[in-house]
């Protein structure tokens, strides 16, 4: 063996010095507090000030962007098109009158109708109140993430030293300590729920069963500096029920589940999220598919009903849209969930997009970029809000129900409300759309015609 020399010994003393403070200072501040649910109130200081200097630094691009004569960028929220809300009948109306001075009396087709359907494809292409969903959010100001927003152009150096400064902090110091909280969250909660799995079933397994999910989603939740406002919780989902929430990100269930305890739903996986899903499963009975039932309706029908009527489980967790969206809407619920006449308890989930975004553009990043992505961002803020529980009322069928829950969701997270079907992000638009139009039209014609025969 090689004798180390005193320089070599030094540097390996300092080094081990200071694994040992880093890793105490975690204990002490990070992992204890979230194992008893408290907070020493550090990551609500630390959002006041990237506040502050978001605000700095926003009024010093506006000021060096009017000297330099440099044009401020700034998104359309609202859509870069006008629109009021009008039926096909009164818009085809409206374009016979100022054509032709004919009412809808006439029956008959007149050229003037394609204008319609012409402006209409126009404006989609324009203005895809769909496509843009699956897209991030875009910011007025700049948040010193350069992944942001490429549209600020240099404007000083002391801007330009604090984005690196900013690099530094995220990269050398966040992402680190991050990866380590990540681990260990990961690391207890396989543990954990292994060992509860061996004990008998009752109430002492269904508390350890509770407690660890909680400290562990806990500290996973800190490993994104995550900062969460709940709202109503008396609110909160119950046993015998079905919890269904807006999706954004994974995180969304980390973010739930961080104040809950949930079954969960979802498929099975292998690798690193199979072993997280065969250990979880032993402590608490969440709801796994091989990927061969998860397209069979009937069964997966079968099985949220045996769950909820059992009312000693746990809520089920659903997130109906089956995709993420950008955190700017809320589109079409899959109507499966509000079939089984379960009592639902909404939520609703917004993301503050200042501080980084939360949205996994599934089609363009993977599950490992997306979450480096989330962990070299300064923070994840967002707030949750329990919605009062909602039943299915005897006249209402499942699709209006679950528009239903949706408006009521879309309403308190201050979210736009669309009809639109999430698999559009990988689809093609189905022919029943375009045939919904087609048929609006005929009946619009054919409809009068039968109207002035009968007379």
């Amino acid at each position: 063996m090689f004798l180390l020399l005193p320089f070599d010994s030094l540097v390996v003393n300092l080094l081990g010095i200071s694994i040992t403070v880093l890793f105490t200072l975690l204990l002490v501040f990070i992992i204890v507090p979230a194992i008893f649910g408290v907070s020493f109130g550090i990551r609500k200081v630390y959002m006041k000030t990237l506040l502050k200097i978001f605000q700095w630094a926003t009024l010093r691009i506006e000021r060096g962007a009017k000297e330099k004569n440099h044009p401020l960028y700034k998104p359309y929220v609202n859509g870069i098109i006008a629109k009021e809300p009008m039926s096909l009948e009164e818009e085809i109306k409206e374009i016979r009158r100022s054509g032709s001075g004919k009412a809808l009396d006439t029956p008959e087709f007149e050229l003037s109708d394609i204008f319609y359907f012409c402006r209409k494809g126009i404006e989609t292409i324009m203005d895809d109140e769909v496509t843009k969903r699956f897209s991030a959010e875009e910011l007025e100001s700049w948040n010193l993430l350069s992944r942001t927003n490429y549209n600020f152009q240099y404007i000083s150096l002391r801007l330009t030293v604090l984005w690196g400064l900013g690099v530094l902090i995220r990269y050398c110091f966040l992402l680190p300590l991050r990866i380590a909280l990540a681990f260990t969250g990961i690391s207890l909660l396989v543990t954990g729920t292994t060992v509860v799995g061996y004990l008998p079933n009752g109430r002492c397994k269904d508390f350890l069963s509770k407690h660890v999910h909680l400290m562990c989603y806990r500290i996973c939740v800190r490993a994104l500096t995550a900062i969460i406002t709940y709202h109503d919780r008396e609110n909160r989902p119950r046993n015998g029920g079905i919890c269904v929430a807006n999706h954004t990100s994974p995180i969304d269930v980390i973010i739930l589940a961080s104040d809950g305890y949930y079954a969960m739903v979802g498929q099975i996986h292998g690798g690193l999220m199979g072993v997280i899903q065969r250990a979880m499963v032993k402590a608490c009975p969440h709801v796994w598919f091989e990927r061969s039932e998860v397209k069979d309706r009937h069964l997966v029908a079968r099985r949220l009903t045996e769950h909820v009527q059992d009312k000693s489980k746990l809520p089920i967790l659903i997130f109906p849209e089956g995709t993420c969206i950008n955190n700017t809407s809320v589109m079409m619920f899959k109507k499966g969930s509000f079939e089984i006449g379960a009592t639902v308890y909404p939520v609703a989930i917004k993301y503050d997009p200042q501080f980084g975004d939360a949205f996994w553009n599934s089609s363009k990043y993977g599950m490992v970029t997306y979450l480096l992505r989330m962990m070299t961002s300064w923070a994840i803020v967002c707030s949750v809000w329990y919605l009062p529980p909602m039943t299915r009322q005897p006249e209402e069928d499942a699709v209006q129900f679950a528009n239903r829950v949706k408006s009521a969701i879309a309403r308190q997270g201050g979210l736009v409300d669309l009809l639109w079907d999430g698999g559009l992000k990988r689809e093609k638009v189905k022919d029943a759309f375009k045939e919904e139009q087609q048929k609006l039209y005929s009946k619009m014609i054919v409809g009068n015609h039968d109207d002035r025969s009968r007379s």
